[in-house]
């Protein structure tokens, strides 16, 4: 079911940069049918983001900064955040931002039954990171068809990806087993959803993958099987844990 989703955007908090592919992101996890984006837009250093907001039907919200050190914007997406909740017109939330001060909120809205998406850059804290169902770094999102472009809001692509460690590679160990049938064998779709629940900030493209699939080869400590389904032409991937000892 395509779930409709309200998406809050912190204008002070995101680099204009990444609007387009944050837009085609979260349309595969809904019908993103609010769309703000709140900043105080008196202010000039937010004056790129126009053009992108028109192209994207995003309604920006001015909110003015009353007092010097304090973000108005939190308060304002928060406040809105809840009046959305309680109109009951969407299923999920879309945050996208890397402060801490929404943790609450995603928390909050979790709570009520929400699907709850985070979006912000990798020096986002992990506490809002896990208050999300899901997290996303917004730095894996840069189209490498984009590269041309150097504007300073753009990051280099080798800063974007990570080397995966151990313990993430015990992470998808252990999933496997807790999924696994009597044989070992794991529907992949499966490991990915628990992985998710796991750890929200999960994703191949972190690791410069587009698919688990991938990533699970590459790492060789796992055995991969395609298998043939009755009633369709896709083929279902199993994964199982290797036998043989890794290298230290």
């Amino acid at each position: 079911m395509n779930i409709n989703l309200a998406v809050l955007i912190d204008g002070d908090n995101i680099p204009s940069a990444y609007i387009q592919e944050m837009m085609e992101e979260i349309a595969k996890y809904g019908n993103p049918t609010i769309k703000r984006i709140y900043g105080d837009w008196t202010k000039p250093h937010l004056s790129k983001w126009k053009k992108l907001l028109l192209d994207n039907a995003i309604t920006p919200i001015q909110q003015y900064g009353y007092t010097t050190g304090k973000n108005a914007t939190d308060s304002a997406m928060i406040i809105d955040a809840m009046d959305i909740l309680y109109s009951e017109k969407v299923n999920g939330f879309c945050i996208v931002s890397s402060d801490s001060d929404f943790t609450r909120l995603a928390t909050r809205l979790r709570e009520a039954g929400m699907q709850v998406i985070g979006i912000g850059e990798k020096k986002t804290p992990n506490p809002f990171i896990v208050s999300c169902d899901k997290f996303i770094y917004i730095e894996i999102l840069k189209k490498k068809t984009n590269k041309k472009d150097n504007s300073s809001d753009k990051p280099n692509e080798k800063d974007t990806i990570d080397k995966i460690e151990r313990k993430q590679i015990n992470l998808i160990k252990s999933t496997i087993n807790d999924v696994s049938d009597d044989d070992g064998w794991a529907f992949l779709g499966d490991v990915g959803s628990l992985i998710q629940k796991k750890q929200p900030n999960f994703d191949s493209r972190n690791y410069g993958f587009e698919k688990l699939t991938q990533l699970i080869k590459s790492i060789g400590e796992f055995e991969i099987e395609q298998r043939d389904t009755p009633k369709s032409r896709h083929k279902l991937i199993f994964v199982k844990n290797s036998i043989r000892k890794t290298k230290k």
